[in-house]
Protein backbone atom coordinates (compact mmCIF):
# COMPACT_ATOMS: atom_id res chain seq x y z
CA UNK A 1 0.00 0.00 0.00
CA UNK A 2 1.59 3.30 -1.12
CA UNK A 3 2.37 5.90 1.53
CA UNK A 4 0.07 9.04 1.35
CA UNK A 5 1.30 12.66 1.69
CA UNK A 6 0.88 14.20 5.17
CA UNK A 7 0.20 17.98 5.45
CA UNK A 8 0.45 20.33 8.36
CA UNK A 9 -2.54 22.31 9.60
CA UNK A 10 -0.95 25.53 8.39
CA UNK A 11 -0.53 24.10 4.92
CA UNK A 12 -4.15 23.04 4.77
CA UNK A 13 -5.39 26.45 5.99
CA UNK A 14 -3.16 28.22 3.51
CA UNK A 15 -4.44 26.02 0.68
CA UNK A 16 -8.04 26.74 1.59
CA UNK A 17 -7.29 30.48 1.84
CA UNK A 18 -5.81 30.39 -1.67
CA UNK A 19 -9.00 28.76 -2.93
CA UNK A 20 -11.06 31.60 -1.38
CA UNK A 21 -8.72 34.21 -2.81
CA UNK A 22 -8.98 32.82 -6.33
CA UNK A 23 -12.79 32.79 -6.23
CA UNK A 24 -13.86 36.08 -7.85
CA UNK A 25 -17.36 36.04 -6.37
CA UNK A 26 -16.03 35.76 -2.81
CA UNK A 27 -13.72 38.77 -3.36
CA UNK A 28 -16.62 41.13 -4.11
CA UNK A 29 -19.81 39.97 -2.49
CA UNK A 30 -22.84 41.58 -0.86
CA UNK A 31 -24.47 39.71 2.01
CA UNK A 32 -27.75 40.62 3.70
CA UNK A 33 -28.63 39.65 7.25
CA UNK A 34 -29.32 40.65 10.86
CA UNK A 35 -26.68 42.12 13.15
CA UNK A 36 -25.72 40.03 16.18
CA UNK A 37 -22.89 40.13 18.77
CA UNK A 38 -21.72 43.55 17.59
CA UNK A 39 -18.62 44.87 19.37
CA UNK A 40 -16.78 48.15 18.78
CA UNK A 41 -13.14 47.51 19.67
CA UNK A 42 -10.90 50.22 21.17
CA UNK A 43 -8.64 49.89 18.12
CA UNK A 44 -11.48 51.11 15.91
CA UNK A 45 -12.33 47.72 14.40
CA UNK A 46 -15.91 46.42 14.49
CA UNK A 47 -16.58 42.72 15.10
CA UNK A 48 -20.08 41.32 14.55
CA UNK A 49 -22.06 38.32 13.32
CA UNK A 50 -24.42 38.41 10.37
CA UNK A 51 -27.26 35.91 10.58
CA UNK A 52 -30.55 34.86 9.01
CA UNK A 53 -33.06 32.20 9.88
CA UNK A 54 -30.75 29.30 8.95
CA UNK A 55 -27.14 30.40 9.35
CA UNK A 56 -24.49 32.83 10.62
CA UNK A 57 -21.21 34.25 9.36
CA UNK A 58 -18.50 36.07 11.33
CA UNK A 59 -17.74 39.59 10.08
CA UNK A 60 -15.18 42.28 10.74
CA UNK A 61 -14.85 45.89 9.55
CA UNK A 62 -11.39 47.38 10.02
CA UNK A 63 -10.98 50.95 11.24
CA UNK A 64 -9.70 52.24 7.90
CA UNK A 65 -12.99 51.25 6.22
CA UNK A 66 -15.31 52.96 8.75
CA UNK A 67 -15.44 56.32 6.94
CA UNK A 68 -18.36 55.14 4.82
CA UNK A 69 -20.38 53.87 7.79
CA UNK A 70 -23.17 56.40 8.33
CA UNK A 71 -24.90 54.83 11.34
CA UNK A 72 -24.03 52.97 14.51
CA UNK A 73 -24.78 49.25 14.26
CA UNK A 74 -27.02 47.73 16.88
CA UNK A 75 -28.40 44.29 17.63
CA UNK A 76 -31.22 43.24 15.33
CA UNK A 77 -30.59 45.71 12.52
CA UNK A 78 -31.07 44.47 8.98
CA UNK A 79 -28.00 45.43 6.97
CA UNK A 80 -26.28 44.75 3.65
CA UNK A 81 -22.52 44.15 3.89
CA UNK A 82 -20.22 44.60 0.89
CA UNK A 83 -16.79 43.02 1.07
CA UNK A 84 -14.87 39.79 0.62
CA UNK A 85 -14.87 36.34 2.23
CA UNK A 86 -11.47 35.10 3.36
CA UNK A 87 -9.90 32.58 5.72
CA UNK A 88 -8.10 33.57 8.92
CA UNK A 89 -5.27 31.05 8.71
CA UNK A 90 -4.43 30.99 12.40
CA UNK A 91 -7.89 29.77 13.45
CA UNK A 92 -8.85 28.06 10.19
CA UNK A 93 -12.12 30.02 10.12
CA UNK A 94 -13.52 32.01 7.30
CA UNK A 95 -15.20 35.40 7.83
CA UNK A 96 -16.63 38.28 5.88
CA UNK A 97 -14.32 41.33 5.70
CA UNK A 98 -16.65 44.31 5.34
CA UNK A 99 -15.70 47.31 3.21
CA UNK A 100 -19.11 49.02 3.18
CA UNK A 101 -22.22 48.58 5.32
CA UNK A 102 -25.66 50.08 4.74
CA UNK A 103 -29.03 49.46 6.23
CA UNK A 104 -31.24 47.15 4.26
CA UNK A 105 -33.82 49.04 2.18
CA UNK A 106 -31.70 52.21 2.01
CA UNK A 107 -29.73 51.22 -1.04
CA UNK A 108 -32.18 52.56 -3.59
CA UNK A 109 -32.64 55.80 -1.65
CA UNK A 110 -28.91 56.23 -1.37
CA UNK A 111 -28.53 55.87 -5.13
CA UNK A 112 -31.24 58.51 -5.63
CA UNK A 113 -29.47 60.74 -3.10
CA UNK A 114 -26.15 60.48 -4.91
CA UNK A 115 -27.73 61.08 -8.30
CA UNK A 116 -29.59 64.22 -7.16
CA UNK A 117 -26.49 65.46 -5.38
CA UNK A 118 -24.46 65.19 -8.61
CA UNK A 119 -27.18 66.95 -10.63
CA UNK A 120 -27.54 69.88 -8.24
CA UNK A 121 -23.79 70.26 -7.91
CA UNK A 122 -23.47 70.43 -11.70
CA UNK A 123 -26.14 73.17 -11.70
CA UNK A 124 -24.01 75.20 -9.28
CA UNK A 125 -26.44 75.10 -6.37
CA UNK A 126 -23.64 74.13 -3.95
CA UNK A 127 -21.26 76.89 -5.10
CA UNK A 128 -19.83 79.21 -2.45
CA UNK A 129 -20.57 82.22 -4.64
CA UNK A 130 -24.29 81.84 -3.89
CA UNK A 131 -23.90 81.48 -0.13
CA UNK A 132 -25.34 84.42 1.81
CA UNK A 133 -23.57 85.61 4.99
CA UNK A 134 -25.38 85.03 8.25
CA UNK A 135 -26.08 88.40 9.94
CA UNK A 136 -24.24 88.84 13.22
CA UNK A 137 -27.10 90.50 15.10
CA UNK A 138 -30.70 89.51 14.42
CA UNK A 139 -34.09 90.49 15.84
CA UNK A 140 -36.27 87.73 14.37
CA UNK A 141 -35.43 84.05 13.92
CA UNK A 142 -37.58 81.81 11.75
CA UNK A 143 -37.65 78.10 12.53
CA UNK A 144 -39.10 75.52 10.12
CA UNK A 145 -39.32 72.19 11.92
CA UNK A 146 -41.74 69.94 13.74
CA UNK A 147 -43.63 71.63 16.58
CA UNK A 148 -42.80 68.74 18.88
CA UNK A 149 -39.52 67.02 19.49
CA UNK A 150 -36.07 67.75 20.81
CA UNK A 151 -34.98 69.92 17.86
CA UNK A 152 -37.42 72.79 18.45
CA UNK A 153 -36.91 72.65 22.22
CA UNK A 154 -33.14 72.86 21.80
CA UNK A 155 -33.42 75.80 19.43
CA UNK A 156 -35.80 77.73 21.69
CA UNK A 157 -33.79 77.04 24.85
CA UNK A 158 -30.40 77.94 23.40
CA UNK A 159 -31.62 80.98 21.46
CA UNK A 160 -33.49 82.28 24.52
CA UNK A 161 -30.46 81.79 26.73
CA UNK A 162 -28.10 83.54 24.32
CA UNK A 163 -30.40 86.48 23.61
CA UNK A 164 -33.89 86.65 25.17
CA UNK A 165 -34.73 89.71 23.02
CA UNK A 166 -34.71 87.74 19.76
CA UNK A 167 -38.21 86.89 18.53
CA UNK A 168 -38.55 83.24 17.49
CA UNK A 169 -41.23 82.46 14.90
CA UNK A 170 -42.02 78.75 14.46
CA UNK A 171 -43.59 77.20 11.39
CA UNK A 172 -44.80 73.74 12.50
CA UNK A 173 -43.76 71.77 9.44
CA UNK A 174 -44.15 68.08 8.71
CA UNK A 175 -40.59 66.74 8.58
CA UNK A 176 -41.18 63.04 7.82
CA UNK A 177 -43.37 61.21 5.33
CA UNK A 178 -44.82 61.86 1.91
CA UNK A 179 -46.19 65.34 2.80
CA UNK A 180 -42.98 66.52 4.46
CA UNK A 181 -41.23 68.07 1.44
CA UNK A 182 -44.20 70.27 0.48
CA UNK A 183 -44.70 71.29 4.13
CA UNK A 184 -41.05 72.32 4.45
CA UNK A 185 -41.24 74.37 1.24
CA UNK A 186 -44.40 76.12 2.51
CA UNK A 187 -42.63 76.90 5.76
CA UNK A 188 -39.64 78.46 3.96
CA UNK A 189 -41.92 80.64 1.83
CA UNK A 190 -43.99 81.67 4.85
CA UNK A 191 -40.87 82.83 6.71
CA UNK A 192 -39.76 84.64 3.57
CA UNK A 193 -43.04 86.58 3.48
CA UNK A 194 -42.68 87.49 7.16
CA UNK A 195 -39.21 88.88 6.47
CA UNK A 196 -37.30 87.20 9.30
CA UNK A 197 -33.60 88.00 9.60
CA UNK A 198 -32.39 84.40 9.41
CA UNK A 199 -34.01 80.99 9.16
CA UNK A 200 -33.26 77.55 10.61
CA UNK A 201 -34.61 74.59 8.64
CA UNK A 202 -34.16 71.13 10.09
CA UNK A 203 -35.14 68.28 12.38
CA UNK A 204 -33.57 65.68 14.64
CA UNK A 205 -31.55 62.72 13.41
CA UNK A 206 -32.83 59.50 11.95
CA UNK A 207 -32.41 56.99 9.18
CA UNK A 208 -32.09 57.93 5.55
CA UNK A 209 -35.81 57.24 5.15
CA UNK A 210 -36.64 59.57 8.07
CA UNK A 211 -34.51 62.39 6.62
CA UNK A 212 -35.54 61.89 3.02
CA UNK A 213 -37.73 65.02 2.82
CA UNK A 214 -34.56 67.10 3.09
CA UNK A 215 -33.15 65.26 0.07
CA UNK A 216 -36.03 66.26 -2.22
CA UNK A 217 -35.29 68.59 -5.12
CA UNK A 218 -38.20 70.95 -4.35
CA UNK A 219 -36.79 71.57 -0.86
CA UNK A 220 -33.32 72.18 -2.26
CA UNK A 221 -34.73 74.60 -4.85
CA UNK A 222 -36.74 76.50 -2.21
CA UNK A 223 -33.63 76.91 -0.04
CA UNK A 224 -31.55 78.06 -3.03
CA UNK A 225 -34.16 80.60 -4.18
CA UNK A 226 -34.80 82.06 -0.70
CA UNK A 227 -33.35 85.59 -0.27
CA UNK A 228 -33.16 85.09 3.51
CA UNK A 229 -30.05 83.33 4.85
CA UNK A 230 -30.85 79.73 5.79
CA UNK A 231 -29.04 77.51 8.28
CA UNK A 232 -29.70 73.81 7.78
CA UNK A 233 -29.85 71.71 10.93
CA UNK A 234 -30.77 68.21 9.85
CA UNK A 235 -29.93 65.25 12.06
CA UNK A 236 -26.71 64.75 13.96
CA UNK A 237 -23.12 65.37 12.98
CA UNK A 238 -22.85 62.22 10.85
CA UNK A 239 -26.03 62.94 8.85
CA UNK A 240 -25.65 65.03 5.67
CA UNK A 241 -28.57 65.83 3.37
CA UNK A 242 -29.00 67.69 0.11
CA UNK A 243 -30.41 70.62 2.12
CA UNK A 244 -27.08 70.88 3.97
CA UNK A 245 -25.19 71.40 0.72
CA UNK A 246 -27.62 74.02 -0.66
CA UNK A 247 -28.11 76.00 2.55
CA UNK A 248 -26.04 79.12 3.25
CA UNK A 249 -24.61 77.46 6.36
CA UNK A 250 -24.76 73.93 7.73
CA UNK A 251 -25.00 73.23 11.44
CA UNK A 252 -24.24 69.72 12.69
CA UNK A 253 -27.19 69.83 15.13
CA UNK A 254 -30.22 72.06 15.82
CA UNK A 255 -28.48 73.25 19.00
CA UNK A 256 -25.45 74.33 17.01
CA UNK A 257 -27.74 76.10 14.51
CA UNK A 258 -29.24 78.20 17.32
CA UNK A 259 -25.73 79.15 18.48
CA UNK A 260 -24.75 80.15 14.93
CA UNK A 261 -27.92 82.19 14.36
CA UNK A 262 -28.20 84.04 17.67
CA UNK A 263 -25.34 86.13 19.00
CA UNK A 264 -24.61 85.72 22.72
CA UNK A 265 -25.84 88.97 24.28
CA UNK A 266 -23.57 88.58 27.31
CA UNK A 267 -20.57 88.43 25.02
CA UNK A 268 -21.93 91.46 23.16
CA UNK A 269 -22.37 93.35 26.43
CA UNK A 270 -18.82 92.48 27.42
CA UNK A 271 -17.54 93.76 24.10
CA UNK A 272 -19.61 96.93 24.39
CA UNK A 273 -18.28 97.49 27.92
CA UNK A 274 -14.75 97.01 26.61
CA UNK A 275 -15.43 99.45 23.76
CA UNK A 276 -16.94 101.94 26.24
CA UNK A 277 -13.90 101.69 28.49
CA UNK A 278 -11.57 102.14 25.52
CA UNK A 279 -13.55 105.14 24.25
CA UNK A 280 -13.64 106.75 27.70
CA UNK A 281 -9.90 106.22 28.06
CA UNK A 282 -9.29 107.74 24.63
CA UNK A 283 -11.67 110.65 25.33
CA UNK A 284 -10.05 111.35 28.69
CA UNK A 285 -6.64 111.27 27.03
CA UNK A 286 -7.82 113.62 24.27
CA UNK A 287 -9.41 116.01 26.77
CA UNK A 288 -6.24 115.95 28.86
CA UNK A 289 -4.09 116.78 25.86
CA UNK A 290 -6.48 119.54 24.76
CA UNK A 291 -6.55 120.97 28.30
CA UNK A 292 -2.75 120.93 28.42
CA UNK A 293 -2.58 122.72 25.07
CA UNK A 294 -5.18 125.24 26.24
CA UNK A 295 -3.16 125.95 29.36
CA UNK A 296 -0.05 126.39 27.25
CA UNK A 297 -1.95 128.78 24.96
CA UNK A 298 -3.24 130.62 28.04
CA UNK A 299 0.27 131.05 29.38
CA UNK A 300 1.43 132.25 25.99
CA UNK A 301 -1.51 134.65 25.67
CA UNK A 302 -0.89 136.02 29.14
CA UNK A 303 2.73 136.50 28.23
CA UNK A 304 1.90 138.17 24.91
CA UNK A 305 -1.09 140.24 26.15
CA UNK A 306 -0.78 144.10 26.05
CA UNK A 307 -1.39 144.38 29.78
CA UNK A 308 1.40 141.91 30.51
CA UNK A 309 3.72 143.66 28.08
CA UNK A 310 2.91 147.01 29.76
CA UNK A 311 3.62 145.48 33.15
CA UNK A 312 6.87 144.07 31.84
CA UNK A 313 7.86 147.45 30.33
CA UNK A 314 6.88 149.23 33.53
CA UNK A 315 8.89 146.79 35.59
CA UNK A 316 11.77 147.19 33.19
CA UNK A 317 11.49 151.03 33.42
CA UNK A 318 11.42 150.89 37.20
CA UNK A 319 14.44 148.65 37.15
CA UNK A 320 16.26 150.98 34.77
CA UNK A 321 15.23 154.00 36.89
CA UNK A 322 16.60 152.29 39.96
CA UNK A 323 19.79 151.41 38.13
CA UNK A 324 20.09 155.02 36.86
CA UNK A 325 19.52 156.40 40.33
CA UNK A 326 22.14 154.04 41.72
CA UNK A 327 24.58 155.09 39.00
CA UNK A 328 23.88 158.76 39.64
CA UNK A 329 24.29 158.33 43.39
CA UNK A 330 27.53 156.47 42.84
CA UNK A 331 28.72 159.21 40.47
CA UNK A 332 27.77 161.93 42.95
CA UNK A 333 29.41 160.05 45.78
CA UNK A 334 32.57 159.67 43.72
CA UNK A 335 32.46 163.32 42.70
CA UNK A 336 31.95 164.49 46.29
CA UNK A 337 34.86 162.31 47.30
CA UNK A 338 37.09 163.77 44.58
CA UNK A 339 35.88 167.30 45.44
CA UNK A 340 36.74 166.74 49.07
CA UNK A 341 40.20 165.63 47.98
CA UNK A 342 40.57 168.70 45.77
CA UNK A 343 39.38 170.94 48.62
CA UNK A 344 41.92 169.47 50.94
CA UNK A 345 44.57 169.86 48.31
CA UNK A 346 43.51 173.45 47.63
CA UNK A 347 43.57 174.17 51.28
CA UNK A 348 47.14 173.00 51.36
CA UNK A 349 47.92 175.44 48.54
CA UNK A 350 45.77 178.38 49.61
CA UNK A 351 47.60 181.58 50.75
CA UNK A 352 44.77 182.41 53.05
CA UNK A 353 45.34 179.26 54.93
CA UNK A 354 49.00 180.27 55.31
CA UNK A 355 48.02 183.73 56.47
CA UNK A 356 46.05 182.26 59.34
CA UNK A 357 49.26 180.68 60.51
CA UNK A 358 51.12 184.11 60.82
CA UNK A 359 52.39 184.32 57.27
CA UNK A 360 51.80 187.19 54.80
CA UNK A 361 52.30 187.62 51.08
CA UNK A 362 53.01 190.65 48.92
CA UNK A 363 51.59 191.65 45.59
CA UNK A 364 52.59 194.41 43.14
CA UNK A 365 50.28 197.02 41.77
CA UNK A 366 48.96 194.57 39.21
CA UNK A 367 48.08 192.03 41.92
CA UNK A 368 50.82 189.60 40.95
CA UNK A 369 52.41 187.82 43.82
CA UNK A 370 55.92 188.99 44.58
CA UNK A 371 57.97 185.86 45.03
CA UNK A 372 61.41 187.39 44.37
CA UNK A 373 63.14 190.73 45.06
CA UNK A 374 63.96 190.81 41.41
CA UNK A 375 60.27 191.49 40.60
CA UNK A 376 60.32 194.93 42.31
CA UNK A 377 62.49 197.97 42.60
CA UNK A 378 63.05 200.42 45.37
CA UNK A 379 60.28 203.00 45.37
CA UNK A 380 57.64 200.58 43.98
CA UNK A 381 54.32 200.35 45.75
CA UNK A 382 53.04 196.98 46.91
CA UNK A 383 50.25 195.45 48.94
CA UNK A 384 50.93 193.12 51.85
CA UNK A 385 48.18 190.68 52.71
CA UNK A 386 47.92 189.43 56.29
CA UNK A 387 45.38 187.33 58.22
CA UNK A 388 42.85 190.04 58.87
CA UNK A 389 43.50 192.48 56.00
CA UNK A 390 46.02 194.20 53.71
CA UNK A 391 48.70 196.86 54.08
CA UNK A 392 49.85 199.45 51.53
CA UNK A 393 53.63 199.84 51.48
CA UNK A 394 56.46 201.29 49.44
CA UNK A 395 59.81 199.58 48.95
CA UNK A 396 62.54 201.70 50.42
CA UNK A 397 65.29 199.11 50.13
CA UNK A 398 65.76 195.44 49.30
CA UNK A 399 68.28 192.80 50.42
CA UNK A 400 69.00 189.38 49.02
CA UNK A 401 68.83 186.47 51.46
CA UNK A 402 69.33 182.74 51.20
CA UNK A 403 66.82 180.44 52.99
CA UNK A 404 68.17 177.15 51.81
CA UNK A 405 67.19 177.75 48.16
CA UNK A 406 68.88 179.66 45.39
CA UNK A 407 67.52 183.17 44.78
CA UNK A 408 68.24 186.46 43.10
CA UNK A 409 70.39 189.09 44.85
CA UNK A 410 69.48 192.79 45.03
CA UNK A 411 70.75 196.06 46.45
Amino acid sequence: MPQQNVYTVTQVNSYIRNMFTQDYMLQSIMVKGEVSNCKYHSSGHIYFTLKDAKGTIACVMFAQNRDGLRFRMQEGQQIVVSGSVDVYERDGKYQLYARQIRQDGAGELYERYEQLKRQLEERGMFAKEYKQPIPAYIRTLGVVTASTGAAVRDIINIAGRRNPYVQIILYPAIVQGDAAAASIVNGIRAMERLGVDVMIVGRGGGSIEDLWAFNEEIVAQAIFDCPIPIISAVGHETDTTIADFVADLRAPTPSAAAELAVYDIEHLQDRLAEYAYTMQHMIRGTIGRCRQKTEQYGVRMRYLSPANRIRMKRTQALSMEEQLQNVMENRLRDSRHRLALYVERMRGLSPLDKLSQGYAYAADRAGATIASIGQVSVGDDMTVYVKDGSLRARITEKHAESYGTEGDGGS
